[in-house]
């Protein structure tokens, strides 16, 4: 049995790679795949067996996968094609002989505010009439997602949002490969569903203090609603698709969409999760 991690050229499945590695598992019990092969030498360099998986090509996931797997399928971000290209890697990991499929979901996708967390729930049907045992890590937001803000933060002192008095309980990308690595590599995870976000909530607020602290300098959130913020970022010759999602963004965060918080993630990695200001030390 093998543990088959997709994605493995990106941020999150080479870190759940390395996490797995991280727990023991000897590196040919693992299979990292990517859609090229260059991109992840690093780990093939170690000893883990890597193979060609494409969304868009079910035939290279039944070529990756053998009789009794655990397979991770770690989120596509095409997201026009995401619903498809999902539904055919599931059906392909079944065919291939999948013992358990494990997937990268969103927090709370069947009772949120956010539309890029409800975009999950597609998915997580095609997992459930798949018809074999099944994990879900819904994932929450990641504190990493503050690395496109630090530039201008660090130059102007302000922290722009919509967001209003809305909680934020992110986590490390990190903290979420180790779950992945928790559940990929034990028993007792068959159908279930978990709920991952960080220990502490907070605000902008407090995140203006935070980077603040991380920066090395006062910085200030410039709290503001919804059409003041699309005024703001249109002024500034912001393309209007990615207004559109800022503010949708920001709505979602003001509803607190990613403020839940269950202890899953805690309790999956034994540890309290990353503090925030320490994520945000290592992108200064």
């Amino acid at each position: 049995m093998s543990i088959v991690i997709t994605a493995a050229s990106g941020h999150l499945g080479r870190l759940a790679v390395l996490a797995v590695l991280g727990r023991g598992t000897t590196p040919g019990d693992i299979v990292a795949g990517a859609r090229d092969l260059s991109k992840i030498a690093d780990l093939a360099e170690r000893g883990v067996p890597t193979a060609v998986i494409d969304y868009d090509d079910p035939a290279t996931v039944e070529k990756a996968v053998s009789p009794g797997d655990v397979f991770v399928l770690v989120s596509g971000n095409d997201l026009a094609h995401r619903d498809r290209q999902h539904a055919q890697v599931i059906a392909a990991a079944v065919q291939a002989g999948a013992a358990r499929i494990v997937y990268t979901s969103g927090l709370k996708a069947d009772d949120t505010a956010l539309a890029i967390a409800a975009m999950h729930l597609s998915t997580e049907d095609a997992l459930r009439a798949a018809g074999v045992p099944f994990t879900i890590l819904r994932n929450g937001w990641y504190s990493e997602n503050y690395a496109r803000d630090i530039p201008t933060v660090a130059q102007t002192g302000v922290l722009l949002s919509s967001t209003g008095h809305g909680t934020v309980a992110s986590a490390s990308r990190r903290d979420l490969a180790e779950a992945i690595a928790a559940v990929a590599t034990t028993d007792g995870h068959h159908n279930a569903t978990y709920e991952l976000s960080g220990d502490t909530a907070w605000t902008y607020d407090d995140l203006a203090t935070t980077l603040a602290e991380a920066l090395g300098r006062q910085v200030t959130h410039h709290n503001v609603t919804t059409e003041e913020h699309r005024a703001i970022l249109t002024g500034t010759g912001v393309p209007e698709q990615f207004v559109d999602m800022a503010v949708a963004v920001d709505a979602g965060l003001g509803a607190g969409a990613m403020g839940f918080r269950s202890g899953d993630l805690s309790r999956l990695i034994g540890r309290p999760t990353t503090p925030l200001i320490e994520t945000l030390r290592t992108l200064v």
